[in-house]
């Protein structure tokens, strides 16, 4: 079983999204869709509602990095 993720674990939640959409550009991605990435993630278990803007550019940052780093 995966282990709970929350909101704040913006580096996880940045590993899983390039484990899940490896050739995706994450600044190319609209906070909406974000969102529902997350939320679709095995293990998330943060209330949807408290999502922010800052918690989503800290997960959008945190895949990007993931992305650079997989691109090498």
């Amino acid at each position: 079983m995966p282990r709970e993720i929350l909101w704040t674990d913006a580096e996880e939640i940045g590993i899983q999204l390039q484990e899940k959409f490896p050739d995706m550009d994450p600044l190319q991605v609209r906070f909406t869709d974000l969102h529902r990435y997350v939320t679709e993630l095995p293990g998330f278990a943060d209330d949807p509602a408290k999502s922010n803007e800052p918690r989503l550019e800290a997960i959008q940052m945190a895949w990007y990095e993931e992305y650079q780093d997989a691109k090498g």
